[in-house]
């Protein structure tokens, strides 16, 4: 677990809250990207994640009370177990939709989600939480048809608050606090 305390310095942070995958989720994902998926970027293997809230730039001294909103959030999650259910593109990005198995991921959201806006740090978006895994970045749409990724049923190792750093070759995250799902 990295501590929010390791954070000084900096100004303002690029924060997002998700549920990480486990690693046989993620090697059945790399497995599938390279196999079905072209016409963009494909998103590397530390960067695949179900994100839960993205809050865009923040102060650095918003991210203790994020982190605990997540970990308040979180410690009520029952068992989330997510499948694939199909493949999506929008204008910029390919990703798995994910099916909410046990319908506890939306509910651990939403919970987060009143956390974060009760703290100001967040507006929720129009649009319901759609569990998915950002698989592919591009330009212009390849319009790919690709079969479902054979993911089995899977939960999520935790939940972390992540930094995004914007780069040329494109952005890099890193875990800033990692929280356990349920009691």
């Amino acid at each position: 677990m990295t501590h929010t305390g390791s954070v000084g310095g900096r100004e303002r942070l690029r924060l997002f809250c998700a549920l990480r995958l486990p690693e046989r989720a993620v090697a059945a994902l790399e497995r599938w990207q390279a196999a079905e998926l072209r016409g963009g970027r494909i998103v590397p293997a530390d960067h695949l994640h179900v994100t839960l809230a993205f809050l865009g730039s923040r102060p650095a001294a918003d991210l203790d009370s994020v982190s605990e909103a997540l970990r308040d959030a979180a410690r009520d999650a029952g068992e989330i177990a997510f499948s694939a259910r199909r493949y999506r593109e929008t204008r910029s990005v390919g990703m798995v939709v994910l099916e909410d198995e046990t319908e506890e991921a939306g509910p651990l959201a939403e919970r987060l989600f009143d956390r974060l806006e009760a703290l100001g740090v967040y507006e929720r978006e129009r649009r319901p939480w759609l569990p998915h895994v950002t698989v592919l970045r591009f330009r212009a749409r390849p319009r790919l048809e690709p079969p479902v990724p054979e993911l089995g049923r899977f939960s999520p190792s935790d939940a972390a608050v992540y930094s995004s750093a914007l780069r040329p070759s494109g952005a890099q995250y890193e875990v800033l606090e990692s929280v356990p799902l349920g009691g």
